[in-house]
């Protein structure tokens, strides 16, 4: 009887003691193997074309690029690649958009080795990995009036730039942050301004905090 091929992993992710502790979690198995691993979003492009592998752990937070600006590439040029989002951010945070964007599944940061192998094996065989936390919020959301909430209008970016301002960071710290020229962070803050009817960081501060999107 033929033995089944393993699941090919590609980590990608910033933080060498994550990529670390996620290897040595996959190590323990025989079905999962990490082909290779990046820590920025254009070495995980490259890798992406240069190899083949079923399965990407991706972080949202990557020193050049976007993490979902990254998935939307990679989809976009390797459809067969099950994309697992990967972050510290709360799941009600980014994974919606992470999946709208063709993600198939997201994982908290905080979750389990069990929980890591799990969604692996799931987005490998084709289909989508949510946690229950999550998977029972979206069901209590279906019923509730989210879709006109003036943050869904913005961009992914965007909504990035606007987390780290409700968190406190200053637009040369969001910059550093998410290697941009600050005129370029400035120009989001006015669009989100705008797009959101506020007037100043003080006012989106306390949207974020009232919508829950900020800690």
């Amino acid at each position: 009887m033929t033995e089944k091929a393993a699941i090919n992993v590609l980590i990608v992710d910033d933080h060498a003691v994550v990529r670390e502790g996620v290897k040595s979690i996959i190590s323990t198995t025989t079905d999962i193997a990490v082909i290779a691993e990046a820590e920025a979003g254009l070495e995980a492009i490259r890798l992406s074309r240069q190899l083949d592998f079923e399965v990407m752990l991706l972080d949202i937070v990557l020193p050049d690029r976007n993490g979902i600006e990254v998935l939307k590439q990679i989809k976009s040029e390797k459809p067969g690649i099950a994309v697992l989002m990967f972050s510290i951010h709360r799941e009600d945070q980014y994974a919606v958009r992470a999946l709208k964007a063709g993600a198939s599944g997201f994982l908290n940061k905080q979750c389990s080795g069990t929980q890591i192998l799990d969604a692996i094996r799931q987005v490998a065989r084709g289909l989508k990995y949510v946690s229950t936390q999550l998977a029972q919020e979206l069901a209590n959301n279906l019923n509730q009036e989210h879709e006109d909430a003036l943050h869904k209008t913005l961009s992914d970016r965007e909504f990035q730039t606007m987390t780290l301002i409700a968190s406190g960071k200053s637009v040369s710290d969001i910059a550093k942050e998410l290697s941009l020229s600050v005129k370029t962070i400035s120009e989001y803050r006015s669009r989100i301004l705008l797009k959101m009817k506020l007037r100043h960081n003080a006012e989106l501060t306390h949207y974020a905090i009232k919508n829950q999107l900020v800690d």
